[in-house]
């Protein structure tokens, strides 16, 4: 009997586990799925829970729900991955895993410790928060039920981050949470981040940073944090910028899992390096990586893993049958970027091509409009949740390409 191990059952985890089920000869396989939380977290959907739209409950359900029948999941922390001898040592019961191909999809987790008094400073979960965690952004929505207003700075430490057009979100959302609340005009809203304008291809940069300019909000590009100084509500930033605050929103460090270091097999974030192409990684040809655990340069978001989930899939199935895997991932995103007021953008673009205005999915028709907002990508947006937890979880086709098609953009 041959050994499929998956380590991590997020989003990655789990659509590889149902696809693999289904293609694989379960008389000759067995597929072992390990993660220590049995909790199922809808990311996306932390973003709407400090204003409301959203509750805890909207975002989280039973890993178990999700899992094929010939499945084996097992509850238990990572100890160490050992590559060269093909074993995963788990900490629950000392246990040790062989297997013939391992697939991690460990994710990416906030690190606010690595930024000098985020977390330590004392206005951690008191004017400083965060919205990448569901208690973060619990704490968030409790503290904005009661706020009266000032400066409210949304602060980037570092790149890459997950899901790279949240911060645009949060401030948009913000925007339209304050002007129903009917304190806009008391709110100064801020975004300082260490990219060169407000996201990270140049095109969709300007578009964007249009309407953080419409909306009233500045943005404060190139700002490299150094440190927070709670007891003055003040950020420095490396070449002695210094901002006041209010309330803080951090978007703090993102870095691969710690089983990761501790097996000495990332990068100085803990992302595992990886062909970006093929999603094999560069050291070792029976681990395979989908998701945020691997230091491909496509942006670390949902809609990658589900795109990243075919080509994984096949390269796997040509390695056992030992076949070379084939380069067909092209980096493709594909993300609505809540705008507030009931309204949407919609950006899709890959590692060659920047987003660009056009009709989505079906050229000419859409029904999503690119680079441009509307109250149809609104509701794409949040209409994907069923269609998270009801289809694409499962293994489920939806009807998008994994690479990206230039059809219906216009140049």
């Amino acid at each position: 009997m041959k050994t499929l191990l998956i380590l991590g059952a997020g989003t990655g985890g789990t659509m590889v586990a149902n696809k693999m089920a289904q293609a694989l000869d379960m008389q000759e396989w067995k597929i072992i799925l390990v993660d220590k939380d049995e909790n199922h977290y809808y990311q996306p959907g932390f973003l709407f829970i400090p204003f409301q739209i959203y509750s805890p409950s909207d975002v989280i359900k039973p890993k178990r729900d999700f899992f094929p029948q010939n499945v084996d999941f097992i509850y238990s922390d990572i100890e160490l991955i050992e590559p060269e001898k093909n074993r995963v040592k788990l900490a629950k019961n000392n246990q040790v895993i062989n297997y013939d191909h391992l697939v991690i999809a460990t994710g990416s987790h906030i690190h606010p410790e690595e930024t000098e008094g985020l977390l330590d400073g004392g206005g951690w979960q008191k004017n400083i928060f965060d919205f990448y965690t569901v208690d973060g952004a619990t704490k968030l929505s409790n503290f904005l039920k009661y706020w009266k207003g000032g400066r409210m700075v949304l602060n980037v430490t570092e790149m890459p981050i997950k899901c790279p057009v949240a911060p645009l979100e949060f401030l948009f959302l913000a925007d339209w949470f304050f002007t129903e609340r009917g304190i806009r005009d008391k709110v100064e809203i801020v975004y300082a981040t260490p990219l060169p304008g407000a996201f990270t291809k140049p095109r969709a940069s300007s578009i964007l940073g249009d309407f953080l300019e419409k909306k009233g909000i500045s943005l404060l590009p190139d700002f490299n944090i150094s440190e927070v100084d709670a007891g003055k509500n003040k950020i420095m930033s490396y070449d002695q910028k210094e901002l006041d605050y209010d309330l803080l929103i951090s978007v703090p460090t993102n870095m691969g899992a710690e089983v990761i270091e501790r097996s000495n097999m990332g990068d100085e974030l803990n992302f595992v390096p990886t062909h970006k192409n093929t999603l094999q990684t560069k050291k070792w040809e029976n681990v395979w990586i989908i998701g945020d655990a691997g230091n491909v340069p496509a942006s670390k978001a949902g809609s990658v893993a589900h795109f990243m989930l075919d080509v994984v899939i096949e390269n796997i199935l040509r390695a056992i049958e030992g076949l070379e895997p084939l380069p067909h991932f092209d980096g493709h995103a594909n993300c609505f970027i809540e705008s507030g007021f009931d309204k949407g953008i919609l950006i899709d673009f890959n590692y060659d091509v920047e987003p660009l205005p056009g009709k989505y999915p079906l050229p000419g028709f859409g029904p999503f409009s690119l680079l441009q907002e509307s109250a149809a990508n609104h509701w794409g947006k949040m209409t994907f949740r069923w269609l998270y937890w009801n289809v694409l979880l499962k293994g489920g086709e939806l009807p998008f390409e994994s690479q990206m098609s230039m059809a219906g953009k216009w140049q």
